[in-house]
């Protein structure tokens, strides 16, 4: 609840008795999305003079904390808002039902710190009829914000009559409405829910104690006791967001880690429980259907009844204790020719019926490994364990990644960290671009003859290097009609300029957008073995 407007309500006046008359003495950023505000109360003394407000602004969590004292780096230090130097603080405010921290200015100046959301900024108005400043120049809409109508309290008639009167209250957030869960509030008739709504909005108006809380796996603070409760605070804002902030940074890491690696395991349990089912389900029809071989074995039994150019023949199953079974065949071959193709498929089933016992058995096994490892994850307090651990068992990220491409039903090349994919026919081409490759992966192929589609994996943040794109534009030169030219040019472009019309045959697609480049087909990865 460290950004709930009803902590920031009770932080507001807090802060204001502290820094009313303390003047801003320094306004820079030292890493992105991040602000630092250093005041000073003239002829105080020196352990009461120093104030700074550090500021994160990015991701879904801003961050506001109050370091006790601040040490400027050397570098990659930028110094921001100049104006904001020297102005003297005369009170901190709060937004109405807003996440916004306001700190007022004698000169009639303000900054607001706008806390909520992927979209958090620091906002500085100079003075009163000033344009804005923006700490977050992206968001260009927030240089209107102090134009934004307040958001007014409901009247106690409308949340009286309500029969869900905290959806009036939109700024109660997570925790409030934990409260109200776990007490019933979801099934209770209307006057109880506006019982427990006047309950929790007493309790928050005016908590006895802070609290410090595990709740739903993230550590929070909050003004009630929900969840694991950590810690007991005193009433005080100030020092609970100094106790919070630095036990949240060290925890964040741990419990973002934590939370993927078990939802990771998760997935992968019940992924290799299904594909582990849904072998056993294949391999008990192949089991208890009539075989290739059982069909062969009545046809060469039967050659003597069997007319030549018959469409099918009627025999006694010895298999079936001498059941009659009607056996389609194909009039253009030989009863013999029939069954030696029956023969073969034969072995091709056995082939395949052994292949998903160990899909079945690997899968199973690899599930209850997932289960047991779940289960472990409690006895993991921080995140050197937690980190050691997971390279223990083989979970790192880029080691799981490697293990997956080895599994992919596809040709695979690594190149400078980059996981290159090759399709081995056109069925397997549609696999790769239609289910597999994301839209923005580099999708390659060799212009105007048929041949396998390939596909560079993208990495988040990372831009292919040109020497890669070139391997895997050979790869799809060598992977094609045009394997013995001395130059083939290839496509390239991303892969969601590639589309399959309806009705289009295997591997065939439409590309709207392309780049060509002229290679050398080769497969470059074996020449370098």
């Amino acid at each position: 609840m460290h950004n709930n407007y009803y902590f920031l309500r009770l932080l507001a006046p807090a802060l204001s008795r502290q820094l009313a008359g303390c003047r801003v003495t320094a306004c820079f950023s030292q890493e992105k999305d991040e602000l630092v505000v250093g005041l000073l109360r003239p002829h105080a003394a020196p352990e009461a003079a120093e104030w700074w407000l550090k500021v994160r602004l990015a991701g879904t969590q801003p961050l506001l904390s109050l370091p006790e004292s601040f040490h400027r780096a050397r570098q990659n230090s930028v110094d921001l808002l100049p104006e904001l130097l020297g102005q003297e603080v005369e009170q901190v405010s709060v937004l109405p039902n807003d996440r916004v921290l306001q700190l007022h200015f004698r000169s009639g100046g303000a900054l607001w710190l706008k806390l909520f959301g992927p979209h958090a900024n620091a906002v500085f108005y100079p003075a009163p009829a000033a344009p804005a400043q923006l700490f977050q120049q992206r968001f260009t809409a927030d240089a209107g914000l102090r134009e934004v109508p307040i958001r007014p309290e409901p009247s106690p008639a409308h949340v009286a009559a309500h029969p869900d009167p905290a959806r009036l209250y939109p700024t109660l957030g997570e925790v409030p409405r934990y409260w109200l869960r776990q007490r019933g509030y979801d099934a209770a008739p209307p006057a109880e829910r506006l019982a427990l709504l006047q309950a929790v909005l007493a309790l928050l108006a005016q908590p006895s104690q802070l609290y410090i809380v595990n709740l739903e796996g993230r550590t929070r603070l909050s003004l009630l006791p929900v969840g694991e409760v950590e810690q007991i605070l005193p009433p005080d804002p100030v020092a609970a967001l100094r106790a919070f902030v630095p036990l949240l940074l060290g925890r964040g890491a741990y419990e973002g880690e934590l939370r993927q690696l078990r939802q990771s395991l998760e997935k992968r349990a019940d992924e290799a429980a299904t594909s582990a089912s849904m072998a056993r389900r294949r391999l008990y029809a192949l089991e208890h259907e009539a075989s290739y071989r059982q069909t062969a074995d009545l046809i060469m039994a039967n050659l003597h009844q069997i007319p030549a150019g018959a469409a099918q023949v009627e025999v006694l199953d010895f298999y079936q204790n001498d059941q009659p079974r009607l056996i389609k065949l194909k009039p253009s071959e030989t009863p013999q020719r029939t069954a030696q193709n029956l023969y073969r498929k034969a072995k091709n089933q056995q082939i395949e019926q052994q292949q998903l016992r160990e899909r079945a058995d690997r899968r199973e096994t690899e599930a209850l490994w997932c289960l047991e490892r779940l289960e472990e994850l409690a006895a993991l307090p921080d995140l050197r364990q937690l980190r050691a651990w997971r390279k223990q068992h083989g979970l790192d990220p880029a080691v799981q990644a490697k293990a997956a491409a080895s599994e992919l039903p596809f040709k695979v090349f690594e190149d400078s960290g980059f996981t290159i994919l090759v399709g081995r026919n056109a069925q397997n081409n549609d696999l790769l671009t239609q289910r597999y490759a994301h839209k923005d992966d580099l999708w390659l192929h060799a212009k105007d003859v048929s041949g396998s589609h390939v596909v560079i994996r993208q990495r988040p943040g990372h831009a292919v290097p040109t020497p890669v794109v070139e391997r895997a534009a050979q790869l799809a030169a060598w992977y094609s009609r045009r394997q013995n030219d001395s130059l083939c040019p290839v496509t390239v472009t991303p892969k969601k300029f590639v589309r399959k019309p309806r009705g289009a045959a295997p591997g065939q697609v439409v590309v709207e957008r392309e780049k060509v480049m002229l290679v050398v087909p080769a497969n470059p990865f074996e020449r370098a073995g």
